[in-house]
């Protein structure tokens, strides 16, 4: 039986948010942001909704059972990922204006640079082309290895290969790099490592041809 995926609605935010959070307890870069399974526990929930509410010009696709999702970004040709969603600058005028990654870390965590760090870290991918940003996609660990996440990358990879449309993301561990590489996504060369953390890989798909 297929994986029956759907584009969430404002009525799913706390369910994307819940899922996140529970998807992304123990990845590499979130232990990182958050060190402690305690205080992880506590303040992590926030970050995943921050980035959640980002994406109004983005999308979110998630399984119709509520397991998985996926935050898409569409790049337009000759804008870079840069910082990603929270990369928008504050008010330009009067003084102390924050930006995005600042915003983002006043709201979840004042005192934990990391948090700001993180919304800094995107990368540039390697080309000034259109192409669909993956943001984030988050299985709830008692669901992971069933294939649900595949499923939901698939279905933004096919309308890319029909579209001509490249499509970007960075891994934040060696076992998503090694699945996003069976999906077709190349490793660019150049990984980010954060400061006394984790190791980060950039990776571009170019579209197949049908």
């Amino acid at each position: 039986m297929g994986v029956v995926i759907r584009t969430a609605g404002e009525d799913d935010r706390e369910l994307v948010v819940r899922l996140l959070d529970e998807a992304f307890q123990d990845d590499p870069v979130s232990s990182w942001v958050f060190p402690g399974t305690e205080y992880r526990r506590r303040t992590h929930h926030r970050l995943m909704a921050a980035f959640a509410d980002l994406l109004a010009d983005g999308r979110v696709d998630l399984t119709e059972d509520g397991a998985a999702c996926a935050l898409w970004l569409p790049v337009p040709a000759g804008e870079p990922a840069g910082d990603g969603p929270g990369a928008e600058q504050g008010s330009e005028s009067g003084e102390g204006a924050e930006d995005g990654p600042a915003r983002i870390r006043a709201a979840v965590d004042p005192e934990n640079e990391r948090v700001e760090l993180i919304a800094r870290s995107r990368t540039d991918p390697p080309s000034g082309r259109a192409h669909a940003y993956l943001w984030m996609i988050g299985v709830v660990p008692e669901r992971q290895g069933e294939g649900l996440g595949t499923a939901l990358i698939g279905t933004v990879l096919d309308r890319c290969d029909r579209e001509g449309l490249p499509a970007y993301l960075e891994a934040s561990s060696a076992r998503g790099k090694a699945l996003y590489e069976r999906l077709g996504f190349e490793f660019t060369g150049r990984a980010l490592d954060l400061p006394d953390g984790p190791r980060m890989w950039p990776m571009w798909r170019e579209p197949r041809t049908p």
